[in-house]
């Protein structure tokens, strides 16, 4: 039953449950679901739309769909279901905290980051310096500067990310929320998509991933005799970097990725740059793997989960991985990585940590 100690509360956020989840709206997903369970009728869900949004108001930090009349809404909102807190599911809002803690001082507003967007947007610019990557690297950190300015508690998925707020806006975070991902691994595990044996990378097509791999395939798939199976979407850009190499494929995106991981010797992650955590890494704990990534891969995960992986620093440290992999497999299915994804990473622990953290009382906790 839920309680009603937490009162009425709005969750802005752009999660749809129809969609197909993927990367950051895989943890959006889980929040919404895990606040459904802990309030009930109780949470008023607004989902901003997509692009109302117009370049001219950058300098507002409007930007993913925040405009006057959506922030109008929202306060319409909170009035008429008596609202008491506001849960807002990424700094990239900021500009509607501001401006409902201005109109209704009252609400106590929580701050979920997904990443310290104004890190993460550097990264991008960095990689592709063009006049609109600037533009949106200043509209998000004006977003972002309003979001920790302004909001009662701010959650962040690890030390770092807090440090990095602290670092750029003189305020850390008050609780710590590591990455949670809703659990789709069947009690047995399929059969593998491709038998035999694989390391498996899974990604999408934005900057952090497509450099990784792409570095892979260069670096270090040359010199090992493992072939490499890449899925994921939107990563067409890699393909003639991957037709030169010849253990390297390129999958593309896959409806259910559970028969790739089941085939897999290995996950890989070679992360080098980004921000908030790598959903990679708690997915592949979900489906019983081992991995081998980076130690930005890494960032943000329990000591005991880096001590369980390869934490490689350079191609060197992958291909010894490798060599550990061929000279001695893995389980197929490792019940002690699952179990470190049940105990940090599942719905329930996420719920934990939530109910917490939304409790009135709570104004400072680190999980």
């Amino acid at each position: 039953m839920p309680s009603d100690i937490y009162g009425q509360v709005l969750l802005l956020s752009a999660v749809d449950l129809s969609a197909p989840p993927g990367g950051r709206a895989m943890l959006s997903r889980t929040n919404l679901l895990v606040l459904r369970d802990l309030l009930g009728d109780r949470l008023v869900h607004v989902r901003p739309p997509r692009s109302t949004s117009r370049p001219r108001d950058a300098w507002r930090g409007w930007v993913d769909g925040i405009d006057a009349t959506l922030i109008a809404d929202l306060v319409a909102r909170i009035d008429a279901e008596e609202i008491t807190q506001m849960f807002v599911d990424g700094s990239n809002y900021g500009a509607a905290v501001a401006a409902v803690k201005r109109a209704r001082p009252r609400v106590r507003i929580i701050t979920f980051f997904h990443n310290v967007e104004t890190r993460f947007f550097w990264g991008a610019m960095r990689t592709r310096r063009t006049i609109k990557s600037v533009a949106v690297l200043g509209a998000n950190w004006l977003a972002e500067n309003m979001a920790v300015r302004r909001s009662d508690i701010l959650v962040t998925l690890s030390d770092r990310d807090s440090a990095g707020l602290r670092r750029l806006y003189g305020r850390g975070a008050d609780a710590v929320a590591p990455m949670v991902l809703e659990d789709r691994a069947a009690p047995t595990p399929p059969a593998p998509a491709i038998p035999g044996g694989y390391l498996l990378f899974v990604g999408g097509g934005f900057y952090a991933n497509i450099a990784g791999i792409r570095w892979f395939a260069q670096e270090v798939a040359p010199r090992i005799d493992l072939p490499v199976k890449v899925v994921g979407r939107a990563m067409e850009e890699l393909a003639d970097v991957f037709d030169a190499i010849a253990n390297v494929e390129l999958v593309g995106a896959a409806d259910d990725l559970a028969p790739w991981y089941a085939g897999a010797r290995l996950v890989i992650a070679p992360i080098f740059d980004g921000s908030g955590m790598k959903t990679k890494v708690a997915e592949a704990l979900m489906y019983g793997k081992r991995i081998a990534a980076t130690p930005e891969a890494l960032s943000g995960y329990a000591e005991d989960v880096v001590a369980a992986s390869w934490c490689c620093e350079d191609a060197d440290a992958f291909v010894r991985a490798v060599a550990d992999v061929v000279a001695a497999p893995p389980p197929p299915y490792d019940p002690a990585m699952r179990a470190l994804y049940e105990r940090d990473h599942s719905r329930t622990a996420g719920a934990a940590r939530l109910r917490h953290i939304m409790a009135p009382s709570s104004n400072s906790t680190l999980a």
